[in-house]
């Protein structure tokens, strides 16, 4: 495989992808890998695979019964599934049939449900018998809507008599691959990406083959590995960009082996098991691995002691690699010993210990957690992207920095507007919003350019930083602008602390809300022989709030006077991922957390 730079141009990536579409690149796997794994799952606690023969001829199948079913050319078919291996079957079946699949949030409400379904038009919906009744609840709503097919795990039956999809798709005939490649074109529409809807109804980003396979070709070249059998770990929404393109159009195109775990709080387990070789999560899930490490290692002098050194040995190997030299053969042997004696079972642990290419994205993460990665062998880098630009824009693998995204993936172009915009041209620019012109008008310009609404600034060496979302930039009374996520990635780097949220705009001074990590908390108590308390009891308690306000202080120190954390307060609250205060990613619903807590933000501004 030949790795794209930098300097590709988008002319050169079109080039290479001119004609493809995502069936086209399925079908060329399928040809080349046909009895090797394609998908893996756990199943009545035994493991089970497809082999990519097998995947071809559920998704054959799948294309065959969504005919049946009246689907047309065009036509979309809205999927409502866990990370389970059926998605990726009837995905890429809908492709065969020449339509349009999207994915809805499994968290959605009935009204989501609705209007997602609604704004669609879409024919059919295929779900997890989980959610059919939400679906079949607002089904009168839907009159575009004509079939509802329910997968299910075995044994259990479809309700309200729906038809089930694994007999369903025994009863046909799968349609001819060669022949129903060509039912789409890579003009056509792909997918549907919906927006979270922070500011108003989601809006339907429309993704062509084109911009997915261009993608496809520029994040290969970025990766710089062979992927055909390497093991993956698919457990964030298919609603979600980047799960979308990284479990399953790379998977696709590749051949990689993905396993789907239908339930993320089992991540760590899966991790374990799977041992992926390339894996992307948001911040949250590295922060609370790397704070899980830090303690366990730390609970003795003699383990503090040998991670600090090891660190030391590790940030000497991380340095020459962001220099893009060669380390010292001391600094070399120096890591050895310690990736021997000590990193090599921490990544173990984790289950990262064949992880050869990692990525965290969707939220700033803290420097600390990309850092403290790199030192014990797990190769993390930060990227950048957006639904509107196929999911990504920005990424550094060989030589990384820092508090940086990295430089635009080959083929991509990025300049940044006075006010310090950041702007992207390139293949992978979506098509539009589905039926809104007006929004699309906002963000797409007569000359191709994604207006991103993220302040970024670039360095002399093409490297990027971003600042935040220019919606969400703090401008304090005084007139000050400051970026809350950048402190609060810091915030997060204490280890009791499980999410923060800062506040400040149009206010005198900067203040927090913090969450505790409900892990190192609950390990936090059992050290103090404090046994049987609720999170709520230990946001009180005048130990750890000390302990805290340690942290807060030495975050502070990093930061300027009108960017330091005057107040804050411990919440007995966990937020979870895909509610009105986080998105499913984990990264924050800023609105949702300030209404409410409004009344805790009030008290901390009260003379």
């Amino acid at each position: 495989m030949t790795a794209l730079s930098h300097e590709h141009s988008n002319e050169d990536v079109l080039a290479a992808v001119e004609g493809q579409t995502v069936p086209s690149l399925f079908r060329a796997t399928v040809t080349r890998y046909g009895d090797q794994p394609a998908l893996r799952w756990k199943a009545n606690g035994e493991w089970r695979e497809w082999t990519w023969r097998e995947y071809a001829d559920r998704a054959a199948r799948s294309a065959r019964l969504l005919v049946d079913l009246g689907v047309r050319k065009g036509d979309r078919v809205a999927i409502m599934l866990r990370n389970r291996p059926e998605f990726h079957a009837v995905d890429m079946g809908a492709y065969l049939a020449g339509a349009t699949p999207f994915s809805v949030y499994n968290s959605s409400s009935p009204e989501q449900i609705a209007y997602l379904i609604g704004h669609s038009e879409a024919r059919v919906a295929v779900v997890d018998a989980d959610f059919a009744k939400s679906v079949e609840e607002v089904r009168g709503e839907l009159p575009d809507l004509r079939h509802v097919v329910v997968v299910a795990d075995e044994g259990v039956e479809a309700p309200s008599g729906l038809p089930l999809w694994s007999t369903s798709i025994e009863a046909v005939e799968p349609v001819d691959l060669d022949e129903t490649v060509g039912n789409v074109t890579s003009d056509d529409v792909a997918t549907f990406i919906y927006t979270s809807g922070t500011t108003g109804p989601p809006k339907a980003v429309m993704l062509s083959h084109r911009n997915i396979c261009w993608l496809l070709e520029s994040l290969t070249g970025v990766m710089g590995m062979a992927m055909a059998q390497r093991r993956m770990l698919s457990y964030l929404p298919m609603a979600h960009v980047a799960e979308r393109i990284f479990t399953h159009y790379l998977p696709a195109r590749e051949g990689a082996t993905v396993t789907p775990c239908p339930d993320p709080t089992l991540v760590a387990a899966y991790l374990g098991e799977v041992r992926p070789e390339a894996f992307f999560g948001p911040p949250r899930i590295f922060e609370k691995m790397r704070a899980g490490l830090v303690t366990a290692i730390g609970a003795t002098p003699e383990g503090k002691a040998a991670l600090e050194q090891g660190l030391a040995a590790g940030r000497a190997m991380f340095d020459a690699r962001v220099a893009g030299r060669s380390p010292s053969d001391d600094d070399r042997a120096r890591w050895e010993q310690f990736d021997t004696a000590l990193f090599s079972s921490v990544r173990a642990k984790v289950g990262l210990d064949a992880c050869q290419v990692a990525f965290t994205g969707a939220a700033p993460p803290p420097p600390e957690v990309v850092e403290f990665f790199n030192c014990i062998g797990v190769p993390l880098s930060e990227v950048y992207g957006l639904s509107e630009d196929t999911g990504l824009m920005t990424a550094e693998v060989r030589a990384p920095r820092l508090a940086s995204v990295g430089k635009p993936i080959p083929g991509c172009t990025v300049r940044l507007l006075d006010d310090g915009e950041i702007l992207c041209r390139g293949g992978h620019v979506f098509l539009g919003y589905f039926k809104d012109p007006e929004k699309t008008a906002e963000v797409l310009d007569d000359e191709g350019w994604l207006h991103t609404g993220d302040i970024g600034e670039l360095d002399d060496d093409g490297y990027i930083r971003i600042v935040d979302r220019k919606k969400e930039l703090i401008i304090t009374a005084g007139g000050k602008n400051i970026s809350p996520a950048n402190i609060e990635a810091g915030l997060k780097t204490i280890p009791l602390v499980g999410q923060a949220c800062v506040i400040g705009d149009r206010r005198p001074y900067v203040t927090a809300l913090l969450t505790l990590d409900p892990d190192v908390a609950a390990q936090w108590a059992a050290e103090h022989g404090i046994d049987g308390v609720s999170s709520a009891d230990l946001a009180d308690n005048a130990e750890l709030r000390a302990e805290i306000e340690h942290g807060v202080a030495t975050v502070n120190e990093r930061l300027s006077n009108v960017e330091r954390v005057k107040k804050f307060l411990v919440l007995g609250d966990e937020w979870m991922p895909d509610s009105d205060l986080l998105t499913p990613t984990m990264k924050l619903k800023r609105r949702g957390v300030l209404e409410r807590y409004a009344a805790d933000i009030d008290s901390l501004y009260a003379e």
